[in-house]
């Protein structure tokens, strides 16, 4: 350690009003070595919040570690005239509250030790939920609102929240926090002069609004000095007796000892700094979260083929009447935050699910971009619309024709997005296979909400995109395929040997043939060997796979998705057709 260190001139000069997170309760020290020991160093930190209304302010400012420091207790209380003082209040003289508690202390009877919680007002207010050791908030991407840390015998030591949701929660309230702090660091040296404390002199200072406090001493005055010990007992209980009682105590029934001594034999030098402070946390009047206050950072968004601009605000109509033109990358970057998902309602149109409750409707135009109703986005939170405004263009391909449709014409298209038939067409294949045969076709379930957001023609950028779409396909279904069921069914001579679809394609061949199993699996196989091709980026055989999967490279990479996807479902579609239709309504594949 050094001067530095002991004299904590760094550490005075921060603020917690001005720090990302603010302790509302913390006790944590890193004490290391034994602490009559040379070489033993600790560091201590101590904190405590109390929030107060305006009219109890100067009460307050009088307040400070003895008042509202750890020694400050956080419990409910009930006095015998029937008044009762809740767990959330702090009370200045009894039955008098003047203030709030942000954390909690509970007692934990029987099983020992204590427990902090935060505030379920707070919780409620910011609509926060327990994750782990964080508080998170859902509807903004499960930010971590507070969180706790645990010491090393897993016990809380510090519960701090973010200072943008506190500043939120005082000012709906009208509250001020005020913390005490208190930090402690420790060292014992061989002697002061050999040490990096070196020409230090105990003393005391008024410092960054704080007091600081040197303190030099030998161990050996700290933990040495004299000790005295009394012991009493009674001599007057017959032990034999069934049921012995023992009268007054006098002196002729008492006897007693006494002993003394001196500790002492200590080495070193304990060099001991101190510093104390007391500090308001202030609102800014404005509670967005909590209250609902009018939003001031709101975006700009482009609403014309010129470029012209208009405010999030001018927009926030239900008759704006205008449409935004988005590059359809949004879509994976939203599918990319935890609580987002994607619904599909036609072949072009469906809507991003959002964690703060809103669905925003989308169509895909001709020149692949996303457009959606101006109005569907601007209500959304603040953060979320600046994440769509920075993918906003200038608008160009017009707007969606299915979307269009549905908004304006009140006529939906009755068309299906692929990417629905693909998971559709999988579980009317499996209900056949379990209705037909009694066995599994999948070996296991998925869970169909993150599968969509990976089997998208979104996320079809490039043809690297496009390769991995075609593995997370296979996954979903080749990969997924019971091997020891498909060989029960099959009657190929080296079945032993073959993989999935090669099994399920030779349960068709049973039916129809080996030549239009093989075409019916056609996009199967190709989208398995382009698969492969994600592993091997620089395989030659890439082109042939993507022809197999049927797939128009002239197209842009997000119709080659689509078309992946598209053909994929198809073919499963028609190998449920031709293994489970009645044979009088069976018909020749075009």
């Amino acid at each position: 350690m050094n001067q530095d260190w002991i004299l904590q001139k760094k550490e005075s000069r921060r603020t917690f009003s001005k720090s990302t997170w603010v302790p509302l309760r913390a006790s944590y020290d890193n004490e290391q070595g034994n602490v009559e020991n040379l070489g033993y160093t600790n560091e201590f930190f101590g904190c405590g919040s109390v929030a107060f209304l305006p009219e109890h302010r100067e009460v307050a400012e009088k307040l400070s570690w003895n008042d509202i420091g750890l020694s400050s207790t956080v419990s409910p209380y009930a006095y015998e005239d029937g008044f009762y003082s809740t767990i959330d209040e702090y009370q200045y003289h009894d039955k008098e509250p003047i203030g709030v508690h942000f954390v909690f202390e509970l007692p934990l009877p029987v099983v020992g030790g204590r427990e902090w919680t935060l505030n379920p007002d707070l919780v409620a207010a910011l609509r926060i939920i327990k994750e782990g050791d964080d508080w998170v908030r859902p509807e903004e991407n499960f930010v971590v609102v507070a969180r706790e840390i645990l010491d090393e015998k897993g016990e809380q030591c510090l519960i701090e929240i973010k200072r943008e949701f506190l500043l939120d929660y005082l000012a709906a309230r009208n509250l001020s926090l005020r913390l005490s702090y208190y930090r402690q660091r420790v060292e014992n040296v061989t002697s002061l002069e050999t040490s990096e404390y070196a020409g230090l002199e105990n003393h005391q200072e008024e410092r960054d609004s704080g007091r600081y406090e040197l303190l030099i001493r030998s161990v050996n005055d700290v933990f040495g000095g004299s000790w005295a010990m009394f012991r009493t007992w009674r001599t007057d209980v017959d032990e034999e007796e069934d049921a012995p009682v023992m009268g007054p105590e006098t002196n002729d029934n008492t006897g007693h000892e006494s002993s003394k001594g001196h500790r002492g034999g200590y080495d070193g030098v304990r060099v001991e700094g101190e510093f104390w402070r007391d500090e308001w946390i202030e609102h800014q009047g404005i509670s967005k979260r909590v209250r609902g206050d009018a939003e001031t950072n709101l975006p700009q968004f482009i609403v014309e083929t010129d470029s012209t601009r208009m405010a999030s605000a001018e927009l926030n109509n239900q008759d704006v009447g205008r449409w935004l033109w988005f590059r359809s990358s949004i879509v994976n970057e939203l599918l990319s935050l935890r609580g987002f998902s994607l619904k599909w309602y036609t072949a072009e149109t469906g809507s991003i699910q959002s964690t703060s409750g809103y669905s925003i409707n989308f169509g895909i135009n001709s020149s692949d971009l996303v457009t959606v109703y101006a109005y569907d986005v601007v209500r959304l939170p603040t953060w979320e619309q600046h994440l769509w405004a920075a993918q906003n263009i200038v608008p160009d391909g017009k707007v969606s024709n299915e979307l269009l449709a549905s908004q304006v014409k009140a006529q939906p298209a009755s068309t299906y997005a692929a990417e629905e038939l693909l998971f559709e067409f999988m579980s009317m294949l499996e209900g056949g296979f379990r209705q037909e045969f009694n066995v599994s076709l999948f070996s296991h379930d998925i869970d169909r909400l993150e599968a969509r957001k990976q089997i998208s023609r979104f996320v079809s950028k490039d043809q690297v995109s496009l390769l991995r779409l075609a593995k997370e396909i296979i996954r979903v279904f080749s990969d997924r395929l019971d091997v020891r069921e498909l060989r029960k069914l099959s009657t190929h001579s080296n079945k032993e040997k073959l993989g999935s679809n090669k099994l399920l394609q030779d349960v068709l061949a049973q039916k129809v043939g080996t030549d239009r199993a093989r075409k019916v699996f056609g996009p199967i196989v190709g989208a398995y060997d382009m698969r492969l091709g994600d592993a091997h980026p620089t395989s030659s055989k890439i082109g042939d796979a993507i022809k197999l999967a049927e797939i128009d490279d002239s197209k842009s990479f997000l119709r080659q998705g689509e078309q992946l996807i598209s053909n994929f479902g198809q073919s499963i579609w028609w190998v449920g057709k031709l293994l489970f239709e009645k044979p009088q309504e069976s018909y020749i594949m075009a």
